[in-house]
């Protein structure tokens, strides 16, 4: 796999993880927990987000090192790349909360 198409295809897993919490009911969209919860808390979303983030980071890493080199990274590369991922889930957020009406 080349630069190019690793780079965009972890860009559309990024996207598709973000707004995946959003977009269904289920948790990490395989488990349904029938009798707890008949609606995801704001709070189980959001974690959900943040574990989804630390996923595709991990494979954004192993595709670093599928290429060439792993860089090391400081905090502030962490907190650009979540803020971005959280600006992805956005279009999900905006179906839930305040598109869809139940």
């Amino acid at each position: 796999m080349n630069q190019t198409a690793a780079v965009w295809l972890l860009i559309l897993l990024a996207f598709v993880a973000a707004n995946l919490p959003f977009i269904n009911e289920r948790i990490f969209a395989v488990w349904q927990p029938k009798r707890i919860l008949t609606q995801k808390f704001f709070w189980l979303r959001a974690l959900e987000l943040v574990i989804l983030y630390l996923l595709v980071g991990t494979l954004g890493v192993a595709f670093e090192r599928l290429i060439g080199n792993v860089f090391s990274q400081r905090w502030e590369f962490y907190a650009i790349t979540f803020s971005l991922f959280v600006v992805m889930a956005f279009p999900g957020f905006v179906y839930r909360y305040l598109l869809r009406r139940n």
